[in-house]
C-alpha cells in the first residue's frame, strides 16, 4: 500500500494555509506547494509535483479581480489553464481533486437577488476574473468529472490581509469609517472553508459542484458592524454608502448567497451562521489588525 499524500497546490495563500494546518492538525500527511514551489501554468512540472497524490487540493489562483480587468490572459493561464493542468495531472495519477472556485461565476445582477444561487445556475461572470474562474471550472470538470468543484466567496482568515483586519485597523486609526451596503454575500472564515474541504473529502459525497459558503447573509456594512464591534469600538462609527461611491476597474455581484442543497444532499452538514462563525473567528483574525500594511478590499476576498 502506497502512503497517502495530499499535495495542496496554492498553499501560500489564506484558503491553502488554512487548509494546510487543519490537515496536518488532524493528522493527515500534506505537502504545501505555494506559487515558489509550483508554477501550475507548467504542465509537466505539474504532473511531476502530483505524482503519488491520493488526494488534491487545488486553491491556485490569480485573484486581484481589478487587475485581471487589463490581464486577462495571465488570469486566465492561472484560473482557466492551470486549473487544466491539475486536474488532468489528479486524473493521470488517480488522484480524488478539490478544485476551490468562486461566487464571481455569477452575474450577482438585481434579478438574482433574493433567492441563494443554486449549483447549477447558469454561470454569467461580469469580469474578467471571474470569467477565467468559471473557465477553469470547466476544464476541471471535463478534464476530471468526479472533482469536487467547491465555490466559496466573501473569506476571510489569519492568513494574508482581510477584510475585517483592515476594517478593525482603519476603524482605530481613524475612528470613523464608510462601507458599501448595497452588496450582500457570506462572509466565510477560511478554517471553516478548510474543515468543509475536509469533510467533503473524507465523505463519499459524488463529484460535482458544492458551495462551500457560511450559511446566512449580510452586506459588507453589516460585516464592518460586527468587526468594529468585536474589536471593542461603537459599530455607530461605521457609515454605509453606495458601491457606486468607489467606482473600480471590475464590476462587483450585488447578490452573492451561495445555496447548499447539493451538500445535504449529500449528507455533509454546511459551514455555521455567518455571525456566529464571526464571533468564534474575531481572536484569531484579528490578532494583526494593528500592524502597519494591512490592507484589503470588499473585491478581494475570494
Amino acid at each position: 500500500m502506497r502512503p497517502v499524500r495530499r499535495p495542496a497546490t496554492g498553499a501560500g495563500g489564506r484558503r491553502g494555509a488554512e487548509g494546510v494546518a487543519l490537515l496536518r492538525a488532524g493528522g493527515e500527511p500534506v505537502r504545501a506547494l505555494d506559487r515558489a514551489a509550483l508554477d501550475v501554468t507548467d504542465g509537466d512540472a505539474v504532473a511531476l509535483a502530483l505524482a503519488g497524490a491520493d488526494v488534491v487540493v487545488s486553491c491556485a489562483a490569480y485573484t486581484a479581480v481589478d487587475a485581471a480587468e487589463a490581464d486577462e490572459a495571465t488570469a486566465f493561464a492561472v484560473n482557466a489553464v492551470g486549473a487544466q493542468h491539475v486536474a488532468r495531472a489528479a486524473v493521470r495519477h488517480g488522484a480524488r481533486l478539490v478544485h476551490v472556485s468562486t461566487d464571481y461565476v455569477f452575474d450577482g445582477g438585481p434579478a438574482a437577488v433574493g433567492v441563494p444561487y443554486a449549483e447549477d445556475a447558469p454561470l454569467a461572470p461580469r469580469s474578467a476574473y471571474g470569467r477565467t474562474k468559471a473557465a477553469g471550472e470547466w476544464a476541471v470538470r471535463t478534464e476530471h468529472p468526479d472533482a469536487l468543484v467547491v465555490r466559496t466567496a466573501w473569506l476571510y482568515g489569519a492568513h494574508g490581509a482581510c477584510f475585517p483586519r483592515t476594517i478593525a485597523r482603519v476603524a482605530r486609526e481613524r475612528g470613523a469609517l464608510e462601507v458599501v451596503d448595497d452588496q450582500v454575500g457570506q462572509p466565510t472564515w477560511a478554517r471553516d472553508l478548510a474543515d468543509l474541504v475536509v469533510r467533503l473529502v473524507r465523505s463519499p459525497a459524488p463529484g460535482g459542484v458544492y458551495h462551500g459558503t457560511a450559511q446566512g447573509r449580510a452586506s459588507w456594512w453589516d460585516l464592518a458592524r460586527e468587526v468594529v464591534a468585536a474589536a471593542g469600538l461603537d459599530p455607530a462609527i461605521v457609515r454605509p454608502v453606495p458601491s457606486a461611491a468607489s467606482a473600480r476597474p471590475a464590476p462587483r455581484p450585488a447578490w452573492s448567497v451561495l445555496g447548499h442543497e447539493a451538500l445535504r444532499r449529500a449528507g455533509v452538514e454546511p459551514g455555521g451562521d455567518w455571525r456566529e462563525r464571526g464571533v468564534v473567528a474575531a481572536a484569531d483574525v484579528l490578532a494583526g489588525a494593528s500592524a502597519p500594511g494591512a490592507h484589503a478590499s470588499s473585491s478581494d476576498s475570494r
